[in-house]
């Protein structure tokens, strides 16, 4: 039995990649969060959650629509970049972006708030920028909830079907991640196959789980020490 391994490293690229870019966009839009009073929180909280309710079909044939060269956003970006987003790896990388905004968000949010307001007041009067106080002061108080934000993160990029469907597709070598790749076999009666994706991933996914668990544990004892 002669297994194509593409999908999985195409899921554990794209999977990366998503948890990178999450990391620079989810962090900043968690602290904006975190300290806002405005009575547009709410609107805004909710617009993020979205992908935790949605169906993935639904988030994906909204997105489809966008990236599609025949409409809005698709058809600016073809016509002035010569993009195209649909049934693309790029498309895929926005894609899970959106999907798992949330998943990145939630967490570090919810470590921010938590956190006593003494901690911004104490390096504020030690003559502290902002910015300093951010990565210098609260960031390393909240190392278990970062942690988690970025495998949940990680977790869920590897698992996406749905969207990646709609968005991407199925074309091997640019948009067949395993979970496709696990669906095409089990089609074409390939149970053994199939078996070997299923299998890696569930292996993957575990062993990401525990580490998570096993490290959270440390960090919050050195937090709370």
């Amino acid at each position: 039995m002669l297994t194509d391994y593409q999908p999985l490293w195409l899921t554990l690229k794209l999977a990366l990649i998503t948890t990178v870019c999450l990391l620079a966009i989810g962090i900043p839009v968690a602290a904006i969060l975190a300290q806002s009073k405005s009575k547009f929180k709410p609107f805004a909280e909710a617009i993020i959650s979205l992908p935790l309710v949605l169906p993935p079909s639904v988030l994906g044939f909204y997105l489809l629509l966008a990236f599609s060269p025949n409409y809005g956003l698709g058809k600016i970006l073809e016509a002035t970049f010569n993009l195209r987003l649909v049934f693309s790896f790029t498309g895929l990388v926005i894609s899970s972006i959106i999907y798992s905004l949330p998943f990145m968000v939630h967490p570090v949010q919810a470590g921010l708030e938590a956190l006593p307001g003494s901690l911004r007041d104490a390096s504020h009067t030690l003559g502290k920028s902002d910015i300093t106080t951010f990565f210098r002061v609260l960031l390393p108080n909240i190392k278990p909830a970062l942690l988690s934000g970025i495998v949940l993160t990680f977790a869920h990029t590897l698992g996406e079907f749905g969207l990646v469907l709609m968005i991407g597709g199925n074309i091997p070598g640019v948009t067949r991640v395993a979970s496709i790749a696990i669906y095409d076999e089990v089609e074409a009666l390939n149970f053994n196959t199939a078996h070997v994706y299923a299998a890696i991933l569930l292996v993957v996914s575990f062993s990401i789980l525990l580490t998570v668990y096993l490290t959270n544990k440390r960090l919050f004892k050195q937090v709370v020490a």
